[in-house]
């Protein structure tokens, strides 16, 4: 299972660049049923931010793109 590691040195982004596509998928999951649960505890102390959807998506867009391209 993938895992968040907030570090200074490591942006998200790269972080989402370096896992493994089903890591990847698993993260994009998971972070999908975190939305779901805020939205459905309305908690207004706790922000979910869709960046991390964005990423993961483009990420995935990338790599999609990447293997149409391999012969």
């Amino acid at each position: 299972m993938a895992q968040f590691s907030p570090t200074e040195n490591v942006t998200l982004e790269d972080q989402i660049k370096s896992l493994a596509n089903e890591e990847l998928l698993d993260f994009w999951e998971e972070t999908q049923f975190l939305a779901k649960m805020l939205d459905q505890d309305i908690q207004e102390n706790i922000q979910y931010s869709p960046e991390y959807e964005r990423l993961i998506l483009q990420e995935l867009q990338l790599r999609s793109s990447m293997k149409t391209l391999d012969p």
